[in-house]
């Protein structure tokens, strides 16, 4: 298990409200929030260098990076895919 630091977080009362709604843990919940949001910023970094160094990606590179997405997500939750 990973070290962890307790903080301080402000947030509005009704994002609270719906937090205890919808889990028991929200540490974890907000951790893994939180973890998302830097994946999502350090991609977008990375795919802004590609671009700056390779120019803008294709409509067909767009477009296969949008089926090998969908794909892992069917993969990865069948469920969802029906």
């Amino acid at each position: 298990m990973s070290a962890t630091t307790r903080i301080t977080v402000t947030l509005p009362t009704e994002q609270v409200a719906e937090l205890k709604r919808l889990t028991d843990n929200v540490s974890g919940y907000v951790a893994e929030a939180v973890a998302r949001q830097i994946r999502h910023q350090l991609l977008g970094e990375e795919l802004r260098r590609y671009e700056d160094e390779h120019g803008a990606f294709t409509d067909e590179e767009l477009a296969a990076a949008q089926a090998r997405i969908l794909d892992s997500a069917a993969r990865e939750n069948p469920a969802s895919a029906a």
